[in-house]
């Protein structure tokens, strides 16, 4: 697992919609690096490619919406 700061760990164990963002932008990277290892990717793998591309950085963008909330409010940690 990638190392992420104290917020975004703080999130993960908190918080249901960051967690489930995090866990479903996981299985996108991994489902992408899958088809980034083929050899000779078809046409319809290149088409999920660039769907998984551009769901992840939406998956991205809504966690660090939750992450600027977060530290708007100023919740504490612990």
């Amino acid at each position: 697992m990638t190392t992420l700061d104290p917020v975004r760990e703080e999130l993960l164990r908190t918080d249901e919609t960051f967690h489930s963002l995090y866990a479903e932008h996981q299985e996108s990277k991994h489902r992408l690096d899958e088809l980034r290892g083929k050899s000779l990717p078809s046409e319809e793998d290149e088409a999920e490619m660039k769907r998984l591309k551009l769901h992840k950085l939406t998956l991205k963008d809504r966690m660090e919406a939750i992450v600027r909330e977060h530290a708007a409010h100023g919740t504490s940690l612990n």
